[in-house]
């Protein structure tokens, strides 16, 4: 199974730290986030990645280089400008097979065990398969809510849901008849729940959406007092 990392946002949230760094490579405990990625994904038998980078991409393509020192192997998919999600997945298909792949946001610090969608089988009805948390207090209704069949349902009125945690096993057919160019990828989760094909799980361990200077801050301190025994 391959996996993809979205690497290629301008990460505006977090200006000023992204006018000159690319977002993943914004250091958390002496570590760019994107390679808690390649370093977890590698640990859980991913061999194959891909990266799509644009936004001073190439700072990426020079730190992460061909993906030998993870003993993985790196393809990027290089766009002129930002994508969004949906159509930067839609543009690296060609590089991604024809099997359901992972994907997993480039901005987002998490345990997750990535050995899970690795060894997960996608239910007949499943065109894709997101991991869901705990909403964060930036966005306390979350996203989507989740039923016993393991199925996502749109979140309603002010009931509290799941969030979305940028973590996805996807199958190909989920894209298909999608154009090529700049696309976000909610209208097409929305159009899969309404389809009843977008299944779920929950995951209770840590993650975070670092998408502000003070959110990266607040990780980068809680890391370095966790390794110091603090």
């Amino acid at each position: 199974m391959k996996a993809m990392i979205l690497a290629a946002g301008f990460g505006e949230r977090m200006r000023p730290l992204t006018e000159h760094t690319p977002k993943p490579l914004l250091p958390v405990a002496g570590m760019p986030l994107i390679e808690f990625h390649l370093r977890g994904l590698a640990a859980a038998g991913f061999r194959q990645l891909v990266i799509n980078t644009s936004h001073l991409g190439q700072q990426i393509v020079d730190y992460c280089g061909d993906g030998a020192r993870w003993e993985v192997e790196i393809t990027y998919s290089r766009e002129d400008s930002p994508l969004e999600t949906a159509g930067g997945i839609r543009e690296a298909l060609h590089l991604l097979g024809e099997a359901p792949f992972a994907v997993v946001n480039g901005d987002v610090w998490c345990e997750f065990p990535f050995a899970r969608l690795r060894e997960y089988r996608l239910a007949s009805w499943e065109t894709a398969h997101l991991v869901m948390v705990d909403s964060p207090p930036q966005h306390p209704l979350g996203d989507f809510t989740l039923d016993d069949s393991a199925r996502l349902r749109s979140r309603e009125g002010d009931s509290a849901g799941y969030t979305y945690a940028g973590i996805a096993l996807f199958s190909p057919e989920f894209f298909a008849g999608i154009p090529r160019g700049r696309l976000a990828l909610r209208p097409l989760l929305d159009a899969a729940i309404e389809g009843g094909s977008l299944g779920g799980e929950y995951f209770a361990g840590a993650w975070e959406d670092v998408g502000t200077p003070e959110r990266l801050a607040a990780l980068d301190a809680r890391l370095r007092s966790a390794q110091s025994g603090g």
